[in-house]
């Protein structure tokens, strides 16, 4: 039992926080309003992450741009293009709704977390998040109009508010992280501290996957009753699952193919097949579209990625 606990910790703790957070999402309503301890953890988890990050591994991810840009391609080329595909088969309530899904950036934590988890370059997933969440006020828009015809208009998505966040979010927490590591003692202590420091993170994740979850459990609570036809919502949720999990695999696949590292193969699944909550609520509300498919897609791409990472660290013999 305690082998299995030692294991399998985190899906169990991503199954109870989703449940807790989803199931009270009224009464925790002001835990998921405070903006500024989402933004503390997203920043907390990423300062982890990259604390134990040799400035070198980044430099190498730079001087070898393939795979990061490789999942870029497949994050906003492949997948949306797949996406529009699969979606023909849905209700016209949930169709657009996997389409502005599909057309948001990279998850700002998650992809990297789970890219260590399972024994990744986590430096690949990192700019990854970058590249897409500094181009996403201009590729998803476009993306969507030409998958809908329709136009996103709103403030939140303009080049200013999304270099802010970026910046404060992911650029300062990391660029902070490496500037400790400019002292020697820190540099061996964060290095040696990485699995440890890696589990920190995960608890960070989970944290943010609970106010994640009370936002859903919110959402869900102000669907209207068209959204919630249980045949309509059977096939969106296939159709979600399809999509990133034919996704990942093609990643892999491509990854295998250009001959790139084991560890850059799982950084191109992860970072190429994760979309961001945040971004995708943002639009589906702009949009007027049906909001479900973007939870949906956010919480099984966290079930499911936690599996597979789970079985890439038992094929490459790593233990909790």
């Amino acid at each position: 039992m305690k082998r299995f606990l030692q294991r399998r910790w985190f899906l169990i703790a991503l199954f109870g926080v989703l449940a807790l957070g989803i199931g009270a999402a009224e009464s925790l309503a002001p835990l998921a309003a405070n903006r500024a301890l989402r933004n503390i953890v997203v920043a907390t988890v990423l300062f982890l992450m990259a604390l134990p990050l040799e400035a070198g591994a980044m430099w190498r991810a730079l001087s070898r741009p393939w795979p990061p840009l490789l999942a870029v391609a497949v994050n906003f080329g492949l997948l949306p293009l797949f996406a529009w595909v699969v979606s023909h088969g849905l209700d016209p309530i949930m169709a657009p709704g996997l389409l502005v899904a599909a057309a948001t950036p990279c998850t700002l934590a998650s992809a990297s977390v789970w890219t260590r988890r399972a024994g990744g370059n986590d430096s690949v997933s990192i700019l990854v998040t970058i590249l897409t969440n500094a181009s996403c006020f201009l590729v998803t828009p476009l993306l969507l109009l030409a998958m809908t015809g329709k136009v996103v208009d709103h403030p939140d998505l303009s080049l200013a508010k999304m270099a802010i966040k970026l910046g404060l979010l992911v650029v300062l927490p990391m660029l902070v992280a490496q500037l400790l590591r400019c002292s020697r003692p820190l540099a061996v202590w964060a290095t040696e501290q990485k699995p440890s420091l890696s589990v920190l993170a995960q608890c960070g994740i989970l944290a943010m996957v609970f106010i994640g979850a009370i936002r859903t459990g919110q959402r869900l609570a102000q669907a209207n009753a068209d959204e919630l036809v249980p045949l309509n919502l059977a096939a969106m949720l296939v159709a979600v699952c399809t999509v990133h999990t034919v996704m990942l695999a093609v990643s892999v696949w491509l990854a295998r193919l250009f001959r790139f590292t084991r560890e850059d193969q799982i950084a191109v699944a992860f970072a190429s097949s994760q979309k961001t909550l945040m971004v995708g609520l943002l639009m589906a509300i702009s949009l007027q579209v049906s909001i479900l498919p973007m939870i949906t897609y956010h919480v099984t791409q966290l079930l499911i990625d936690t599996v597979i990472a789970d079985r890439f660290r038992r094929q490459a013999g790593i233990t909790d």
